[in-house]
């Protein structure tokens, strides 16, 4: 077995607290994600104006992580997002795109 193997190398404090720092963070991101967060959902800042004035915010873009939800509908080509308030649902606004995908190309057999 080579020495290098052999000896077993313990974690210092600091790589330790810096391992559960990002463990933690990691899991805060997933819980973001797993609840609809809007800031995990791919939406660009200059679109996280969420009263309506024009200019979004950095208090707008922090909102988007812990007070805004997204809800993804697909029906067909159409593909819907909407937005609300985590707090008591009330609707925001509804951002709806159609895409054209490429057509199935047929089975070969």
């Amino acid at each position: 077995m080579p020495a290098f193997l052999s000896k077993r190398t313990a974690f210092t404090p600091r790589r330790k607290a810096l391992l559960v720092f990002i463990a933690l963070l990691l899991a805060v991101v997933a819980w973001l994600h797993f609840t609809g967060a809007a800031g995990t959902s791919g939406i660009p800042s200059k679109d996280m104006d969420w009263n309506g004035d024009g200019t979004a915010t950095e208090e707008e873009i922090f909102q988007a992580f812990y007070a805004v939800v997204v809800e993804k509908k697909v029906e067909g080509p159409r593909e819907c997002r909407s937005y609300s308030w985590r707090s008591d649902g009330k609707p925001i606004r509804v951002d709806c795109r159609t895409t054209m995908s490429a057509p199935a190309e047929a089975s070969k057999e």
